[in-house]
């Protein structure tokens, strides 16, 4: 259990930036309304953009997600378990590959493919179980795109819904990845420039600012 209470090199709990960012987020008596609390800061506070270089460690580390105010899944995830354990919460990262059926033209042409490799998530132990909880879309984010933001109440799961506000297909999970007590930075690398040789190049993706083709 101490793995999941102690800072890692990417859920770095210990980084004054995200110590800072837990104790101003982290509202309620109890740890469940405390973790509640810190999601939708992470969710909400930290903007979603999968335009990042994926080639940088950055990218992937809580600190840098919290400091920048923006990061694509794996970073968010990884500073919402980073909050929790700073909280003295339990918490570890899960991934997934997901298939995105309203992927955007020009986030798909980016890719060269609408499957994501490694979506990642926070997994959260409350009341003696671990409750997965994604905080990667931000509210204004949901409301651009009509996908349903996802809710967290600390007791169910939070994870993609496979269907938007109008019944059209949205997130379909295709392969668990396991969890992990630090996000596999290298292994991800690796599977992203198996996957996405038009976007990565080999060289790493190029950062780029276009938020209305952030939904991915």
């Amino acid at each position: 259990m101490k793995e999941f209470l102690d800072p890692g090199r990417y859920i770095d709990s210990g980084h004054p930036a995200v110590i800072s960012f837990a104790k101003k987020n982290a509202a309620g008596k109890d740890p469940l309304a405390r973790a509640v609390s810190l999601y939708y800061a992470v969710r909400d506070g930290i903007r979603y953009n999968p335009f990042l270089d994926f080639s940088m460690e950055g990218a992937f580390q809580a600190s840098q997600c919290v400091t920048a105010g923006e990061g694509f899944c794996i970073g968010k995830a990884a500073l919402l378990a980073a909050c929790a354990r700073a909280d003295g919460i339990a918490a570890r990262v899960g991934f997934a590959d997901v298939k995105n059926h309203l992927t955007t033209p020009a986030l798909r042409e980016r890719m060269g493919s609408d499957l994501f490799v490694y979506h990642g998530y926070a997994e959260l132990l409350l009341e003696g179980r671990w409750v997965k909880a994604t905080p990667a879309f931000n509210i204004e984010l949901c409301r651009r795109f009509k996908v349903k933001p996802l809710e967290f109440d600390g007791r169910e799961d939070s994870i993609f819904h496979p269907f938007d506000e109008e019944d059209r297909r949205h997130m379909e999970y295709l392969r668990d990845r396991g969890s992990h007590a630090d996000v596999p930075v290298a292994e991800i690398m690796q599977a992203f420039r198996e996957a996405y040789p038009v976007l990565y190049n080999l060289r790493g993706a190029a950062p780029v600012d276009h938020p209305e083709e952030r939904f991915g």
